[in-house]
């Protein structure tokens, strides 16, 4: 009975130790004493060790809970403090442009200066019609990236049967145009045709310009409106101020390319961390059976009559829990696969006549106006709702993406015809995966003298 009695007044020792002064609550502990806690297990035992050194004096409980609850607070504090600045580490590795390619943008400018030849038309004169002849395959890259664009570029020659019957359209910023000109015309594709075009050398008719504008406009006051906007996770805040490609003008722009190839009835666009593996020819001369986008789905599969997704679906990308979505022509789809970016078949002249580039230019504004509760910061959300209706589905062994964030069975990289770096491990970056960084190495020039000059290595 005695030892049931000592029990039964331990735990309600134990219990009112853990309540505040009061008994009202469990014991509140401030920052202050957070801060002052001690860091580990055997700081704490101690500290109270100290505080009970007088062989006659008994522990203090709630003080011992007290300690306890400000150290294990410190700890949660100190980890997630560790986690967030890893990363924002792996972050900005991801992001970052290493060194080498830096310097080659600066020495590729310095020299389209002082080198007429760097300077020479692009395609040469004799060549120009091809930029807007059908019967040759064109394929478009938004890119700031010159060793990107160039290893895209090289592949897609060295994959070709007929590399004479490509025309590359090369569209760029302001920054970087001359530095991108002077790489390709110091660098002959023949016997294919490049282009390379800056964004201020567009001439469009008003109405057009003004179309293009609104775009550009509305990536601005969204860009402005996330950066002040509270609603959002701190420390997601934190890493999405660091995230350029979130308002990239250029990732927005391809939202144009009815405007940026007026001429043209239909583009192979490609993304510029892609390496192009087989020949585009049959890709090109694809039936889109009236669709505007040829487009591989993100690993759809079927079982017993029903489709899984093996990749993303629309409900990964949009917020369907906001009304707005949920109760849009959308909202019944977002178990829907979401079609793959970065390797698309357009047909210009059907985009044309559709509503798309205006539909996603009306998400855009609609999602800055939400508070950004409709999808996280980035182009590829309102391009799924954009052409939602509008894809084609072609086969999956066009286009092998992901390769930025995990290793792929062997045998889909060996047979995909376009192998794409999505994810933030990119190739030209220390923390691409070395198994597959010497696939997009092999395409690079290193007896280049512009490459050699910046130390771009193996």
């Amino acid at each position: 009975m005695r030892l049931r009695q000592l029990e039964q007044e331990l735990v309600k020792e134990l219990r009112m130790a853990f309540m505040d002064e009061n008994g009202m609550g469990p014991v509140v502990v401030d920052q202050k004493a957070v801060d002052s806690a001690p860091d580990t297990l055997e700081g704490l035992i101690a500290e109270m060790a100290a505080s009970t050194s007088n062989y006659n004096q008994n522990m203090d409980v709630r003080a011992f809970i007290r300690k306890t609850k400000a150290m294990l607070m410190k700890m949660e504090q100190n980890m997630k403090s560790s986690k967030l600045q890893g990363l924002i580490y792996r972050h900005l590795a991801s992001i970052g442009i290493p060194k080498s390619m830096h310097c080659l943008t600066l020495l590729l400018a310095e020299e389209y200066t002082i080198n007429s030849l760097a300077r020479s038309s692009l395609p040469p004169p004799e060549y120009a019609s091809r930029l807007t002849d059908g019967s040759y395959i064109h394929i478009a890259l938004l890119s700031d990236n010159i060793l990107a664009a160039s290893v895209v570029i090289s592949s897609t020659l060295t994959s070709s049967a007929n590399p004479e019957n490509l025309v590359f359209h090369i569209v760029t910023d302001k920054k970087t145009y001359s530095a991108m000109h002077c790489w390709f015309a110091l660098n002959p594709i023949f016997p294919a045709v490049v282009e390379v075009k800056g964004l201020h050398q567009f001439d469009w008719p008003a109405d057009v310009n003004a179309l293009v504008m609104e775009t550009i406009e509305e990536i601005h006051w969204s860009s402005l409106a996330h950066h002040q906007y509270s609603g959002a996770n701190e420390e997601y805040k934190r890493l999405e101020a660091l995230n350029p490609s979130a308002f990239s003008l250029l990732n927005y722009l391809r939202i144009h390319l009815p405007e940026l190839f007026p001429k043209l009835n239909k583009v192979i666009f490609l993304d510029d961390d892609v390496v192009v593996q087989q020949d585009l020819q049959s890709l090109w001369d694809l039936d889109l059976n009236g669709h505007v986008n040829g487009a591989v789905i993100a690993g759809e599969v079927v079982d017993d009559g029903y489709h899984h997704c093996m990749g993303k679906k629309y409900e990964d990308y949009l917020n369907f829990s906001n009304p707005i979505l949920s109760s849009s022509t959308l909202g019944s789809e977002k178990q829907k696969c979401a079609w793959l970016s970065g390797m698309n078949v357009f047909d210009l002249q059907a985009w044309k006549r559709s509503n798309i580039t205006r539909t996603y230019q009306q998400w855009l504004k609609q999602n800055r106006e939400s508070g950004f509760h409709l999808w996280r910061a980035g182009p590829r959300p309102p391009g799924l709702i954009a052409f939602n209706g509008q894809v084609h589905q072609i086969d999956p062994s066009w286009h092998l993406s992901g390769l930025g964030r995990r290793m792929p069975e062997l045998e889909l990289l060996q047979t995909s015809a376009v192998i794409h770096f999505s994810g933030p491990r990119k190739p030209w970056l220390e923390i691409g995966f070395p198994e597959l960084r010497s696939l997009w190495q092999r395409h690079i020039n290193y007896s280049n003298e512009f490459v050699r000059s910046c130390r771009v290595r193996e």
